[in-house]
């Protein structure tokens, strides 16, 4: 199926101005000072201008080159040959010392070159991070680490997150023709499972739509990432990053969107972002979890499910 090159009035965004285009550019001077990276430019995010110019991104660690080669990233592919740069943790951990952020997303390449897969540099930098930023909400946006439940405990039990996320990326019978071949729906699955077994108050993954998939397929992926106990669900649009890779099948109508959202709070999801434009990364997503955690922690003894029940969202377009 071949669609127009023009995208829906909906997927378009607005360049910033003003403030938050000094904002903006602020941001970027300060990661490149460092020599950080970040998946808003690595993965070409559209919502790159509005959460930059809010002072919020997402910090992409462990390089820029991911040992894995997924046909929607656009995340450079190649062997990084063991390399990791031992300073990134402290230098990460300054950077967003200096932001006076309330939440941030820590996320990964896939490291397959690791024997850990970068399990432990992950921990070390969440550590680093809330030596210096105590108050700081971090979310690990991480890899499958091959499976290892072992090293899934490294990032939930040394690194201590307030939010472990992997995402499934895809429904399950598109994972193959998507996805690296060393990923699949199960072992994704099954990292959450793990995480939220060794400890992880909250779990987090995503989906993205526009490549072939069926409504029922999207509503039994919920399903299944429900029934593994995952909290915050986040689906938005698949856009083409270039012509090397998976086309867009379709542009998903904001009403469909509408209807998944209204389906996940009635799964019972602590939280759900449905929209064309919405990321793994959302600023909504996170300023809701920064309110949850902040009750939870409050919350004393109280158990979750008299804690959080269901809950009526917006739809994020």
């Amino acid at each position: 199926m071949t669609l127009r090159a023009r995208k829906p009035d909906w997927l378009r965004v607005r360049l910033p101005a003003g403030p938050q285009q000094d904002e903006f550019r602020g941001l970027k001077s300060r990661f490149r000072s460092r020599g950080l990276h970040t998946v808003c430019e690595e993965a070409r995010c559209p919502n790159i201008f509005e959460c930059w110019g809010q002072g919020t991104a997402t910090v992409m660690i462990l390089g820029e080159t991911c040992t894995r080669g997924c046909r929607f990233c656009s995340v450079s592919t190649g062997k990084p040959g063991g390399v990791v740069d031992p300073l990134e943790p402290e230098n990460t951990a300054l950077s967003l010392a200096e932001m006076g952020l309330a939440y941030v997303v820590l996320t990964m390449v896939d490291r397959d070159d690791l024997n850990d897969g970068g399990a432990r540099h992950v921990a070390t930098t969440v550590r680093r991070i809330k030596h210096h930023s105590p108050e700081l909400r971090v979310e690990t946006l991480v890899g499958d680490f091959r499976g290892s439940r072992d090293d899934v405990r490294t990032v939930v039990q040394e690194g201590r997150p307030d939010v472990f996320a992997h995402n499934v990326e895809v429904v399950p019978r598109l994972q193959r023709p998507i996805r690296d071949a060393r990923c699949s729906w199960d072992r994704s699955v099954g990292t959450l499972v793990a995480a939220k077994q060794l400890g992880s108050s909250i779990t987090k993954s995503s989906l993205m739509l526009g490549l072939g998939e069926e409504r029922d397929e999207v509503l039994e992926a919920m399903q299944l990432l429900r029934d593994a106990d995952v909290d915050v669900l986040t689906i938005g649009q698949y856009l083409r990053p270039t012509k090397r890779h998976a086309a867009v099948e379709r542009y998903v109508e904001p009403a469909e969107f509408a209807d998944y959202e209204q389906a996940g709070v009635d799964m019972g999801f602590r939280f759900v972002a449905s929209g064309p434009l919405v990321r793994s990364s959302y600023r909504a997503a996170e300023v809701f979890l920064t309110g949850e955690l902040a009750d939870e922690a409050n919350a004393g003894d109280v158990p979750m499910m008299d804690r959080y029940g269901k809950k009526k969202l917006a739809v994020l377009t």
